[in-house]
């Protein structure tokens, strides 16, 4: 391959400053470090690179001997969205569930935790909190990752999250701006467009990202999304009214901005990542992520050879790409200096703790209160009806409860059902024939996620419901849809600690 650099120029090197790449791998690769050395000043890690805290440790450790300011950046929300525990579920619930409780220093206690851990590791650039205010209850995407839909309680709780990060040394990326949560089009796979005013926006979607500025977040993720009041031609990750104009001019931010990846079908669909990176760093963006499913030396010199070709074509300007690269260095030298507790509170039991405080327990009508309920002392059936899980959150971390329940209740079975093919109330119908089936004269607890969003949810829960009304409900996704079941548990979230909260109340224990 022809590259337009020897690496050793000061262009080429800010070109590499710029991008954050992911890789394969649970050890740095030759490439990696070799680009490190030339300039590279950003890693982005996920599930695949991670096996246990003393393994992800030693792969901090490595990149740090060959650049010992790098950055490594983490997609670490906790809930649903976990890349250190991502095959074992989070210790920690996620944004909705905080929400859920609205104790704002119980989010910065989680943070500040979950800050700890990545710390520990030499993690120190979390690609979260999620400010998305969940406007729209068909978004596919963001659901449980937001707060709520409550702009003020969406704004409180990003604060303190923010706060309780960077107080464990670790800067937040403040996501996905100017907001992701008004859409029911996944931008992994399209571009959404959020069709309302900039009257709207301002006093919506903008709320928790100027709480986040004013908290002190050390970087903000712009989102794939058009928004036509604020610039109709482009999305705002290559808009230069949106990142510039509104969230630099009009809101005053001065820190490091981040693309959400652009290998997501929004951008790379459209505009290609190579294009697409020179036109989000000329609308003012300072780092690229790329590298969720692009993750080899390839793509890195193809990016850095774009943005060198652009500013000697003159389409990118030479001090707006210098710019971009000294962002990124001062948010290196600030995780360098950035203060840490000398004590680490790992292993406090927060995470479980806010869990069972998350939780909204609705016993049927008949039974009256949820005290009313006999906890079940027989081990269960399971039946988990399962969606297609959004690439944000992955198909490798395990949900539910049935994995607490078997700690429990020794003996509880369990079985996954799914829409399949056909229509979705047939579907529906048919997968809960099967759960029965599966069942046999054991207690059903189904276990469902975003019932509202998915009919054949809907019609499976009709049918288990029909034949057996003393099925427990647990809804691990937004509880949007009536309560209904003998018992009805509402987690805010799949976390594994949401489970095992969950569990705790069908089994009739609790703080064990």
């Amino acid at each position: 391959m022809t590259t337009l650099a020897s690496g050793t120029d000061t262009l080429t090197r800010d070109a590499l400053t710029v991008l954050q790449p992911g890789f394969t791998g649970t050890t740095a690769p030759d490439w990696l470090l070799r680009r490190l050395g030339e300039g590279l000043a950003s890693v982005g890690l996920f599930g695949r690179n991670i096996a246990s805290p003393d393994q992800l440790a030693a792969l901090t450790a490595q990149l740090r001997a060959e650049r010992d300011d790098v950055l490594v950046a983490i997609d670490e929300e906790g809930g649903d969205v976990t890349r250190l525990e991502v095959r074992s579920g989070s210790s920690f619930p996620g944004n909705h569930a905080l929400g859920a409780v609205d104790d704002v220093e119980l989010t910065r206690q989680v943070a500040h935790e979950l800050g700890q851990r990545l710390a520990t590791c030499g993690v120190n650039l979390n690609w979260a909190p999620s400010a998305d205010v969940n406007s729209d209850p068909r978004n596919p995407v963001i659901g449980v990752r937001s707060f709520g839909a409550d702009t003020e309680l969406a704004a409180r709780h990003t604060a303190a999250y923010v706060t309780g990060l960077q107080s464990a040394g670790v800067a937040a990326c403040t996501k996905h701006f100017p907001g992701h949560g008004d859409t029911a089009v996944d931008s992994h796979h399209a571009l959404p467009r959020i069709d309302v005013s900039a009257e709207v926006l301002a006093e919506r979607e903008l709320i928790p990202f100027r709480a986040a500025i004013a908290a002190g977040t050390r970087a903000v993720m712009s989102a794939h999304i058009l928004v036509p009041a604020l610039d109709p031609d482009r999305p705002a990750t290559l808009s230069r009214r949106i990142l510039t104009g509104l969230l630099r001019d009009e809101l005053g931010y001065d820190g490091l901005i981040v693309t959400d990846g652009m290998e997501m079908r929004a951008i790379a669909g459209t505009y290609g990542i190579e294009r697409g990176s020179v036109l989000a760093v000329a609308a003012g963006a300072d780092a690229i992520c790329v590298g969720g499913g692009l993750a080899d030396d390839e793509t890195v010199l193809r990016l850095r050879d774009a943005l060198v070709g652009a500013v000697r074509a003159g389409e990118l300007p030479e001090e707006r790409l210098a710019e971009a690269a000294d962002r990124v260095r001062a948010l290196a030298r600030w995780t360098g200096t950035a203060s840490r507790p000398a004590e680490t509170s790992h292993g406090t039991g927060i995470g479980l703790h806010a869990a069972r405080r998350a939780l909204t327990v609705t016993a049927a009508p008949g039974l009256g209160s949820p005290g009313a309920f006999e906890p079940l002392t027989e081990p269960p059936y399971v039946a988990a009806l399962t969606p297609v899980a959004n690439i944000a959150v992955g198909d490798e971390t395990p949900w539910g409860v049935a994995a607490e329940l078997v700690h429990l209740l020794p003996g509880t079975v369990t079985g996954s059902f799914s829409a399949g093919d056909g229509p979705q109330r047939d579907a529906g119908e048919n997968a809960g024939r099967e759960a029965l089936q599966a069942a046999g004269t054991r207690r059903i607890v189904a276990v469902v996620r975003d019932e509202h969003r998915h009919p054949w949810m809907a019609s499976a829960l009709d049918t288990l419901l029909a034949a057996r009304p003393e099925t427990v409900v647990v809804e691990m996704g937004v509880p949007q849809a009536a309560p209904r079941g003998a018992l009805h548990i509402a987690t805010h979230g799949a976390a594994r600690v949401c489970g095992r909260a969950a569990a705790e109340v069908i089994a009739g224990v609790t703080g064990v």
